[in-house]
């Protein structure tokens, strides 16, 4: 063992240069890894991440005017309070939109418990601030009785978007009392507080202490927020916090668990889709530096066959081999993971601020340790086999020699030098491809981070189309209209529809109801919709089977399918409202609501069953180009301002966070896969070393063997671009099917690239190739024609 670590230890003096590159390539992948799973936990856990940032409250206690609540900083295991604040409950309007909103009376200065994190605009100021700031704004605000300065307000971001509101814009607001007040919108917040949704409860807003006297009237309530020592004490707290306060003064109470577990359905579909991202690229970066590593072994063949030749056995060879660049592996991973440690959170930007906040999400010391501990254990069964090569090596030098290094030149390769083809091209191509096996380990090798590269575009481009095209995703109608009165004739129904379909920019207008239906055996309710008449059918995209055409016929989600356990052309029976409802599935619908838990017929088919059903809705579809927010706006003016005009939800809406890691991991791969170039470069110029001083004898110019190497180079790099586009794309879009399927939403919503992007791919990676050769090919044109006994071995 003595000898062997001498052995290694003279090995690391002789070879600095090397080791120095295999120690580098394996900090810089667990670097990349790293801060690509700080991006991961950061989009994936966007609660979590809110809760940190803002030292959120775990517990909210809504109560009645009146109630002590200084007495509830005495309760056991309250570490810290949030308010109180007074309350007031409102109705705030915009561009046709109608959400309840609980204002909150607060300061200049955002409190450091529950402090909202403002992402858009800026927070509340004094009166006399935000006079001189607003200018004109402040006056727009102003209009509706509040004082100057004082007609602010910032929105939560979820009521900010069920509004359609951005800063600047002017809202109305409706007090208890019915009084309309005019707004303006300062800024746009997060909290880690539950979300508003329409039909759910109210969300919340911020306005200065002022504004909400004169919107209420002294007729408010009070918030407070309770930061707990100890989260798992959470119910006890809320019963020494409501006895405390008592009952009858305790309107409602919130949760922490309430308001994680409805973002508990984004974690869990960016976590599957990040997860499977993650492993594969550390399943890249692991081969990556294993390939370094086996390229080092390859490179030292002559050194082993001294050392076999001076009484080495092949088991001491494979321990040197395997301690010496285990000791590398691990020294790499230790620098890389301390490097983001200690510098990650100062990296400017989205990273930097994903780095920072990763040490306090969930996860976080399971990834610091799993990812080097993961890298480490697959680079060590990497290294363990070129070991094991190692010490296989015969001690002969000659026996090498005596074994052609290459094909013989095939007829093709001949012919080709005939017609005068380059012999650059044909030698580069010979080089490229020289037997079957060793040409399929370099060309796959490089091809993996160029499929998950193809893969994560693939993402990318379905996320686009919702965006884009959100008719082909199964979202046709932009928006959703609700009269303030249901319609009591059909009479007065028709009026509304022609009502709507004058509006400039709709282009179809479709009557529709919801309710919610028991499934067979009454285990579960899904959603019954009736959405356009047997003449003006509703366009669903349809993706398995075919549309509505006649009566008793429906379409259903991908969830309602898995849910009941059928396929397109079973009959479905359900309860609605205790009367039966039997309806023929003549098709799977994309259906990105209630899980894809929702059969949809006409609404003449509901009424069959409930002759006096009307309309709760109508669904718009608009003419192409037509801005939601516009349309939206001149809807708020029609039938008397009664309508509540609401934008469609759109489930890309949540993973909008994904596109930044998205990008972030491309960039990732491109880094794995240019230090695999580079191996493979380095590799392939030196096993060709004496073919190249042999082409140079027989009279090749120094700028041919250049040629010659870079040739080589790009037709690998194109080899494994064309492959590992081409598998990107059959596996992207197989797991972005399965994850739609997953998920409730269904299969068929996969969206290539557009072909120049995935030409840009390629060309990318063989330009890439070209520039990464240029230098060793220059070193290796320079080399003396002479043939040593290193290149022999």
């Amino acid at each position: 063992m003595r000898a062997t670590l001498r052995w290694a230890h003279a090995d690391f003096r002789a070879h600095r240069g090397e080791a120095l590159f295999v120690v580098l390539a394996s900090a810089g992948i667990i670097a990349s890894l790293l801060l690509a799973g700080a991006l991961f936990s950061y989009a994936a856990n966007p609660w979590q991440r809110v809760f940190n940032q803002s030292h959120g409250a775990h517990i909210w206690l809504h109560t009645r005017a009146g109630a002590d609540m200084a007495a509830l900083s005495r309760v056991d295991g309250v570490a810290a309070l949030s308010g109180p604040y007074r309350t007031a409950a409102t109705t705030v309007e915009s561009r046709g939109a109608r959400v309840g909103v609980t204002l909150r009376a607060a300061t200049a200065a955002p409190p450091e418990t529950g402090r909202p994190l403002v992402t858009a605009g800026s927070w509340l100021t004094e009166p006399d601030e935000g006079a001189g700031a607003s200018g004109t704004g402040a006056g727009t605000g102003a209009g509706a009785g509040t004082g100057p300065g004082n007609g602010d307000v910032v929105l939560e971001a979820s009521v900010a978007r069920a509004l359609w509101a951005e800063p600047g814009d002017t809202v109305r607001v409706t007090g208890p009392d019915g009084a309309p007040h005019a707004l303006r919108v300062r800024g746009i917040a997060e909290v880690a507080e539950p979300r508003y949704h329409p039909g759910g409860g109210p969300g919340i807003g911020w306005v200065p202490s002022g504004t909400l006297d004169e919107i209420a009237h002294g007729d408010t309530g009070q918030s407070v927020g309770l930061r707990l020592a100890n989260p798992d004490d959470t119910d006890f707290a809320v019963q020494r916090a409501v006895t405390v306060l008592g009952a009858d003064r305790v309107a409602q109470v919130t949760k922490w668990q309430q308001a994680r577990a409805e973002a508990g359905g984004d974690d869990r579909l960016l976590g599957q889709m990040f997860a499977v991202f993650g492993l594969g690229a550390l399943l890249a970066a692991a081969l990556a530096a294993a390939g370094a590593i086996g390229a080092r072994v390859r490179g030292q063949l002559r050194d082993i066959a001294i050392l076999k030749a001076v009484g080495f056995t092949p088991g001491q060879v494979t321990r040197g081999f395997l301690v010496q660049h285990l000791a590398f592996a691990l020294l790499g991973v230790a620098l890389g993971t301390a490097a983001i440690a200690l510098l990650g959170a100062r990296i400017p930007g989205r990273i930097g601020e994903a780095a920072a906040v990763w040490q306090d999400l969930p996860g976080h010391t399971a990834l610091m340790l799993g990812v080097p501990c993961g890298a480490v254990l697959l680079i060590a069964a990497a290294t363990g086999l070129s070991a094991w090569r190692a010490g296989r090596v015969p001690p002969v030098p000659v026996a090498r020699a005596a074994l052609p290094t290459a094909a013989p030149m095939t007829a093709l390769g001949r012919r080709a030098l005939g017609v005068r083809v380059p012999p650059a091209l044909v030698l580069g191509w010979r080089a490229a491809f020289p037997r079957r096996g060793r040409t399929l380990v370099p060309v796959a090798r490089l091809a993996l981070p160029l499929l998950l590269i193809t893969v994560a575009l693939v993402a990318w481009s379905t996320l686009d189309q919702f965006r884009s095209r959100p008719a082909q995703m199964g979202l046709p109608a932009a928006l959703t209209v609700r009269a303030g009165q249901p319609a009591a004739s059909p009479q007065s129904e028709a009026e509304l529809e022609k009502t709507l379909a004058a509006v400039p920019d709709v282009a179809t207008v479709h009557p529709g109801a919801e309710m919610a239906a028991l499934v067979p055996g009454q285990t579960g309710t899904i959603t019954l919709r009736g959405l356009g008449t047997a003449r003006d059918p509703y366009p669903a995209k349809v993706v398995e089977g075919r549309a509505v055409s006649g009566p008793d016929e429906a379409v259903a989600g991908q969830g309602l399918l898995d849910l009941l356990g059928v396929r397109v052309g079973a009959w479905v029976r359900m309860t609605v409202e205790g009367r039966p409802q039997i309806l023929h599935v003549v098709g799977r619908t994309i259906e990105p609501e209630s899980g894809g838990r929702v059969i949809t017929t006409t609404i003449d088919a509901l009424r069959e069953r409930d002759p006096q059903l009307r309309a709760d809705f109508h669904a718009l579809v608009l003419r192409e180009g037509a801005d939601p927010r516009a349309v939206g706006a001149a809807l708020a003016g029609t039938a008397g301002g009664t309508l509540e005009v609401r934008e469609t939800p759109n489930p890309v809406d949540r993973l909008e966070p994904a596109r930044a890691v998205i990008a972030a991991l491309i960039a990732v791969l491109a880094l794995i896969g240019l230090i695999d170039l580079l191996t493979l470069i380095s590799t392939g110029v030196r096993d060709r070393g004496r073919d190249l001083l042999a082409l140079k004898a027989i009279g090749l110019t120094p700028r041919q063997i250049g040629s010659m190497i870079v040739t080589a180079a790009g037709l690998t790099a194109l080899a494994s671009a064309v492959l590992g586009t081409v598998l990107g794309v059959l596996s992207g879009s197989w797991l972005v099917d399965t994850q739609g399927a997953s998920s409730g939403i269904g299969a068929g919503i996969a969206q290539l690239p557009a072909l120049p992007i995935l030409l840009t791919v390629i060309v990318a990676a063989v330009l890439g190739a070209v520039v990464a050769a240029t230098l060793p090919a220059t070193r290796a044109a320079r080399r003396r024609l002479a043939d040593s006994l290193s290149e022999t071995l």
